[in-house]
């Protein structure tokens, strides 16, 4: 991955409701979402999530989403 693609938000929250910790990525949408038993593994699932977008994206020759920064 590109120095760009690494800078993208992952939040990584637990949730009762699903007994395991939920990943998103923001700039890619509400929709996207992964998740793990333990934030570890949900951190490593959130990476691979972002680089499959990422890898995705270029292949189609669309356009990668804005990075959000910490102002």
């Amino acid at each position: 991955m590109s120095e760009t693609s690494l800078r993208y938000t992952i939040v990584i929250q637990w949730s009762n409701e699903d007994d395991a910790y939920v990943v998103s990525l923001p700039e890619w949408g509400d929709l996207v979402h992964t998740h793990g038993d333990t934030y570890a593994e949900a951190l490593q699932r959130g990476q691979e999530l972002l680089e499959l977008l990422v890898q995705s994206r270029r292949a189609h020759s669309e356009a990668l989403p804005e990075p959000h920064v910490f102002a």
